[in-house]
């Protein structure tokens, strides 16, 4: 399966019953841990017939896949400040609350431990930052036109070193970040970009 054919649920299975399907994998994720977290544990907790989850997505690889993104337990929303310095801080302000929230903060770090031991989530979770990086794409194009940024600017090494110096410092080295934390990422990181 490519990324482009990831399986869909049922049209007639309704938002509801997909979130509902959603938030047991990631609440089955963050207490139990990917390899010990089942489709039957997690249809009867969603109170869905199991077959029903595995006619949408096949295995649970694909089914954590499809809960990452479009769970809104692990939604990051894109800021629209007028600034491209706004906008950043915002963003990493938004990601220090998901990876520092609970159960949010949980289910981010389960993940990162899910994609780490098992081999047949590495297109999944490509996916998931996939998607994150054409959200954050827009930040980007909307710098890029009111001239704050030059054309061609590289929004993935951007979003990789705000987000990095997140996860580094909230998840590997689990130390408290400041609330002066976001301006000071996105001063180092923007600053050099310019001077690039």
């Amino acid at each position: 399966m490519t990324t482009n054919q990831r399986p869909q649920p049922a049209p007639g299975s309704g938002p509801r019953r997909k979130r509902q399907i959603f938030d047991a994998t990631l609440r089955a994720l963050a207490r139990d841990g990917f390899a010990s977290m089942t489709i039957e544990g997690i249809a009867e907790e969603s109170g869905v017939n199991k077959t029903t989850i595995y006619r949408w997505w096949p295995s649970k690889s694909a089914l954590l896949g499809a809960a990452m993104i479009d769970a809104p337990l692990l939604e990051l929303p894109m800021p629209d400040t007028g600034d491209l310095r706004g906008d950043l801080e915002q963003l990493v302000d938004n990601l220090i609350k998901l990876l520092t929230g609970q159960p949010s903060g949980s289910v981010a770090r389960a993940v990162l431990g899910a994609a780490l031991g098992d081999a047949g989530l590495a297109t999944y979770i490509r996916d998931f930052f996939a998607d994150r990086l054409a959200r954050e794409q827009a930040v980007v194009d909307r710098a890029v036109e009111r001239g704050e940024l030059p054309p061609g600017t590289d929004t993935m090494l951007l979003m990789d070193l705000l987000a990095g110096a997140v996860w580094l410092r909230a998840v590997f080295r689990r130390l408290p970040l400041d609330e002066d934390f976001a301006r000071r990422t996105v001063a180092a990181v923007l600053d050099g970009v310019r001077a690039t």
